[in-house]
């Protein structure tokens, strides 16, 4: 029997079929359909363990046994493991509808529908520091980098708000709720990581979108009531082509390590009625990449990176938009 892997489930699988198969009551589906429907070409780098897949534009590379996945050069969580039966490879049907396809086939705004005003969420602030690294905590270069980005993003033709301006408390379920009274067409949160225990070590960008009903978290902080939908799923698909064009550009452009797209049911992220990520920067406790985040010219590279993954996801999502060059 065959046990799965990356979620809290510890039920064995149930073949039901050689096309599908159903584990802990999860569907999956076999990779080699969904791929021949795509265009995809399959075969194994390692036998039994890892695969490419290719078509005219995509390159996606897979680990069995596990939820590491890599789409077009960037790493991409899977909410289940890839698993293999004597050499035939099946994908949770969750993954295909919720993971890879919107990345590879984006969905449009309906039609007049632009993206016009954002909304920035500089974590934590007041008697909630974050992250303290000596004497730095987390609230200062959150809005630092908030007002930097707003900056920006304004020169970019973007109306822009925050959810706070100064060192003051703002609570998690009210930060979403200020960004749909605003009329905000995208709400970005963000925050900077730490990890003392391997502060010589861990280091490197990662952008959160809301898990989908019925499938576990990456980062469990925030849960709250199960695997249940909350409200931010409605926009599940923009969601995570946001966090995956995000992402990109950080690591592209800042050539910070690639931590990857993930999920989580992080309050800010459950109630937004709009496209809504979280943005983890960079680690502050890590010895060169917390003192670039210190830096206002690094803040400055950070901020032109995600103007540059906004950019990009409106031009797909807006095929006729004329975004200006930044």
């Amino acid at each position: 029997m065959l046990v799965l892997l990356c979620g809290r489930m510890g039920a064995s699988a149930v073949w039901h079929s050689e096309l599908q198969a159903w584990v802990a009551g999860k569907q999956y589906s076999l990779l080699v359909d969904w791929a021949r429907d795509n265009d995809f070409t399959i075969w194994w780098l390692k036998k039994d363990q890892a695969l490419q897949l290719n078509n005219h534009s995509s390159k996606i590379l897979l680990t069995v046994d596990s939820c590491d996945a890599e789409v077009n050069g960037v790493q991409v969580r899977l909410l289940f493991p890839v698993l293999n039966r004597g050499g035939v490879v099946f994908l949770a049907q969750l993954d295909l509808d919720t993971t890879l396809q919107p990345i590879l086939s984006p969905p449009g705004n309906r039609p007049g529908a632009t993206i016009k005003s954002i909304c920035l969420d500089p974590g934590h602030g007041g008697k909630d520091p974050g992250y303290q690294v000596g004497s730095y905590v987390e609230k200062r270069y959150t809005l630092l980098l908030a007002q930097e980005l707003r900056q920006q993003l304004t020169r970019a033709g973007f109306k822009v708000m925050l959810t706070r301006t100064r060192d003051t408390l703002v609570e998690l379920s009210e930060r979403a709720v200020l960004a749909e009274k605003r009329n905000a067409d995208l709400f970005i949160s963000l925050h900077f990581n730490a990890s003392p225990s391997s502060a010589n070590s861990v280091q490197g960008s990662e952008v959160y979108c809301l898990t989908p009903a019925g499938a576990p978290s990456t980062n469990a902080e925030g849960q709250g009531a199960g695997a249940g939908s909350f409200l931010g799923n409605r926009n599940n698909e923009k969601n995570i082509f946001l966090a995956y064009e995000l992402q990109k550009s950080l690591t592209q452009n800042l050539g910070v390590e690639d931590r990857g797209v993930h999920r989580a049911r992080f309050v800010v992220l459950r109630d937004a009625v709009m496209p809504a990520v979280l943005i983890e920067g960079g680690f502050m406790s890590h010895p060169t990449e917390g003192r670039k985040i210190l830096d206002p010219e690094y803040r400055r590279q950070m901020a032109r990176a995600i103007v540059n993954g906004i950019l990009n996801y409106k031009r797909v999502v807006e095929p006729s938009a004329k975004v200006p060059a930044h």
